[in-house]
Order: structure tokens, then sequence, then C-alpha cells
């Protein structure tokens, strides 16, 4: 495993971190022992950065039992204060201690605002007692590092960066958000700054890896060297010295496998200028079929009419990007066959949703496309046929 420096206290941070957003479930609880084989794999391999959440259901949980096992000095811990739900003063060490007993801790050593999208959220909390709150933490041991995660517009997040001496932040960035979100611009910012950049959705939840579209695959199979999509967007990535850490959900031993050997053979300025054109061309092919950037985060969820929206997006992409009956059997299967459907056509309008998507996604009027798209009359029978034989 290689490292770079947190340029703040010259701690080495392994340059692959383990989100735990995507831990594998078994039915609708997190598969304990599975993702801990998988930890203990990776930190074997040397990461040492974990990333998680409060609102990642079960993930604090999973970790803390992991790593009470003997594992805690072996690592570092990253949460999220979860700072939209927070009302008034009191509710931060609520909070923060819930994730302590949680986490199995006295201690974390890097802590985020969870979501911090806008200044106008920072000055909020700056009235509640936030910055006190934060010193009052460091200086009892228990916060090692303050930093805030991010999906927002580049203008917003500097001028996050420039409210509050922050230890380091968390960005949203891939080959495909170079110039969205905080994008290249926000990166070199912060990092001109002396701030570790701590990268999610490095593959945009896995959709640069299963869902690109043929055209894609057919250049990265010809292309030279032979490499993996995986692999093509986490050397993009590493190839940037400003970046720090790159978090992957890895939920299966071959994935740390994989990631481990790219990070092992993975240097800053070192892909050429032909292996960056390669990547330019993927993104033109990416470009032409994507009609929905999700990302699978599912802070949209739940709907309250049960509409599973991850499911909706990732086959309705699937039906442009592979095919029309990829995505149909896609959409079919993991919507049509259940008790109580969850299909777009269940969509009210309600907005909630809307108001949570971290990528500024119209999600009631891209559902409405997708209804359009892919409840046609041929799905509607299959429903009726599916509903005589029986669902799960």
């Amino acid at each position: 495993m290689q490292y770079r420096k947190n340029p703040r206290n010259q701690q080495e941070l392994s340059i692959l971190g383990y989100g735990c957003l995507r831990f594998s479930k078994k039915g609708t609880a997190i598969d304990q022992n599975k993702a801990e084989e998988e930890m203990s794999l990776a930190i074997e391999k040397g990461v040492n950065y974990f990333d998680t959440a409060y609102t990642y259901p079960g993930s604090e949980e999973a970790l803390g039992t992991f790593l009470a096992k003997g594992h805690r000095d072996q690592v570092n811990i990253a949460t999220k204060l979860p700072h939209y739900y927070i009302k008034k003063e009191g509710d931060m060490e609520r909070y923060f201690n819930e994730q302590l007993r949680r986490l199995k801790t006295d201690h974390v050593e890097y802590y985020l605002m969870h979501m911090l999208n806008d200044i106008a959220a920072w000055e909020r909390l700056k009235g509640l007692g936030i910055q006190e709150w934060i010193a009052e933490k460091k200086a009892a041991g228990q916060i090692g590092n303050i930093g805030f995660s991010f999906h927002g517009g580049t203008e917003n997040f500097l001028k996050i960066i420039d409210a509050y001496d922050w230890d380091f932040c968390q960005i949203q960035y891939n080959y495909m958000d170079e110039h969205s979100q905080a994008g290249r611009r926000g990166l070199l910012y912060a990092a001109g700054k002396g701030l570790p950049v701590i990268i999610m959705e490095p593959l945009r939840g896995g959709r640069l890896v299963q869902g690109l579209p043929v055209s894609a695959k057919k250049l990265i199979e010809q292309a030279q060297p032979r490499r993996s999509p995986a692999e093509w967007g986490l050397k993009w990535l590493w190839n940037q010295p400003q970046v720090t850490v790159v978090l992957s959900g890895m939920n299966d031993k071959a994935q740390v496998e994989e990631n481990v050997r790219v990070a092992d053979e993975a240097a800053a300025d070192s892909m050429t200028p032909q292996e960056l054109e390669i990547i330019e061309k993927i993104k033109t092919e990416i470009n032409k079929f994507v009609k929905v950037p999700c990302t699978g985060c599912g802070y949209c969820m739940p709907c309250p009419k049960g509409v599973d929206i991850l499911v909706c997006f990732q086959s309705y992409n699937t039906s442009y990007t592979d095919s029309y009956f990829q995505g149909l059997k896609a959409y079919f299967m993991c919507n049509a066959l259940r008790t109580n459907p969850s299909g777009a056509g269940n969509c009210i309008k309600c907005g909630k949703c809307e108001k949570h998507c971290p990528q500024g996604i119209a999600i009631p009027k891209e559902l409405v496309k997708v209804k359009r798209r892919m409840e046609n009359p041929v799905y509607k029978i299959a429903r009726i046929v599916a509903g005589k034989i029986g669902k799960y």
C-alpha cells in the first residue's frame, strides 16, 4: 500500500480508503461476518482510513463491532455529524456521543460535517455554537481533525473552505465530475491551502464499472495498457498529487484485492498524454448515453410511496447504456416482482427526495421519463402475469 501525508500533521494515510456505506447485506441487515472478512483483508493489505456516517444504516455499529475485536489502533475512523438534524445547542453532543457508542471508541481521528453544501448552513451552525464545540472536542482529544463532506457547486465550496480553519475536506470527484460539484478547481484550491482532500464516489457508485455503455467498454478493451474500468478510474485520480485518499465502497474480497493492487502501482503524474486521451474518449462515449447522473448514494430514500428511486434510475440508464431489454429486465425484476411494486408510477411528485439529492437531480421530473419509457404495455401485461404467479 502506498501512503500520502496529511500536510497538516504529517500523518500517513493509505491512498485507498474503505468506504463503509455499501457493506453487503443479508436480507435487510448488514452481513457482519462477510463485512469483517473484507475489512480484515483491507487492513492486512495496509488500508488505514475507514469512512462511515451517522446516517449510513447500521454502518457505524458494524465498523465499531469489527474494530473492537483488536483492530482499533490500526485504522483512522472518519465519521460524519448529521448537521441537518441539529436544531439547538446540545444536539451536537448528543449525536456525537451516540456515534462514539456505536463505534465503541472514545475518539475519532477524522470528523466531518456531513453534506455541508452551502455557506448558509455553516453560518446556522455557527449560531448554535459549533465552533466552540469543535474546539472543546479537539482539546479533549475526542476529535483529531475536523472537516466537511461536500455535494454542491464550486463557488459554495470555495466559500466554505475560506469560512473556517478546516483540517481536511471530502468531495465527490471522478473523471465524469472533473468540472462539476467542487471539481478540479475546488480540489486545487483546497490542496493549495494545505488540506488533505478525500475523494468519494470515485467510480460514481460503480456506474463507471458496471454501467458503462458498450462503446466505452470496447474502448477500454482495446486500450493499451490493458486495464479494467475500475483501474482506469482509480489511476486517473491517483495521478493527481492533490488527491490524498480515494474511498471505495468495497463489498467483495475481489474488489479489495483489485483496488489494493491498483493502489500499489499508482503514482502521481504517471499517466501519459495518450492514457489521459483514452479517459477523454471514454467520457465522450458515456456522455452520449447517460440520462440521469444518479450515483446510487441513497440519500433520496426511502420514498413515502415506496418508489425504489435508485433501481428506477439504474434500470433507466441501463436501457440506454447497455440495451433496452437489459434495462427493462432489471426494472421488471426489481420493481414489479414485489408484493408492493416500487416502480416510477408510484411517484406522487411530493418532492421530498429531491431536497436530499446531492447531485441536484430533479427526481420527480426524471421519474416521469422513467415511467414513460419503462412501464410500457409489455411491462404492464407482465406485471399482471407475475401477480398470478406470485411475488416476493
